[in-house]
């Protein structure tokens, strides 16, 4: 009975999800769904990329988090759209929270919509929202074997980038490692190493997001 339920839920969350994207393909919206654990840095990268590129795209930002606003605060300093959904506990944004949070943006004329999801490494990679690519953010501190622990998440992501890499002299992170396992669960994910704290990765970063935008249009 539980799984028939789960699969029940996920089906009905693909139908809006679906929705969703026909929305974002009339605005002319690229969605990007941004995953990653808590600390791994999502919203400080979040932060970097606005600085960026807020003057190149037109972009908004949907928050999701269990509690607070703090997130969405953050950006809301840059002078972009932000909506902030609270999930109340769940662990994950989903299509409808997503389309209920779209009523707060006004999408005419947006580039680049970006969402940073629940920080969590498991529910966020069942649900879709509608996006065109999912991006997991890691951060060395979480250590090499993530890819072996929580392998859906490398294998649904479009990119994955590996931040805080300024860290690795002092934690017990192996790069190689790392790179070898995340190749055996997903061989064709890309992988860009950055340090929001120093600048390295971010501009090849904005460069693979211009290139998803331009294949978008």
């Amino acid at each position: 009975m539980e799984v028939k339920v789960v699969r029940e839920i996920l089906e009905a969350n693909e139908v809006i999800a679906k929705q969703n994207k026909e929305l974002f393909s009339q605005k002319g919206v690229y969605v990007l769904n941004l995953m990653g654990a808590p600390g791994t840095g999502k919203t400080t990268l979040l932060e970097k990329t606005i600085e960026m590129v807020k003057d190149r795209w037109p972009l908004a930002v949907i928050e999701g988090d269990i509690a607070t606003s703090r997130d969405a605060e953050r950006v809301a300093r840059y002078g972009v759209q932000v909506v902030q959904i609270n999930t109340g506990g769940a662990c994950h944004l989903d299509g409808n929270m997503v389309r209920e949070g779209l009523k707060a943006l006004n999408l005419d004329g947006i580039r680049l919509l970006l969402v940073e999801n629940v920080g969590n490494l498991v529910c966020p990679a069942e649900f879709n929202i509608g996006e065109d690519d999912k991006v997991m953010v890691l951060s060395v501190t979480e250590g090499d074997d993530k890819p072996l622990k929580y392998p859906l998440m490398f294998q649904v992501s479009s990119l994955l980038i590996l931040n805080k890499v300024d860290l690795l002299p002092y934690v017990d992170f192996d790069l190689e490692k790392f790179r070898d396992f995340t190749r055996k669960v997903n061989p064709r994910l890309e992988v860009i190493e950055v340090s929001c704290k120093t600048g390295q990765g971010l501009q090849r970063w904005i460069e693979w997001l211009q290139g998803r935008l331009e294949g978008r249009r």
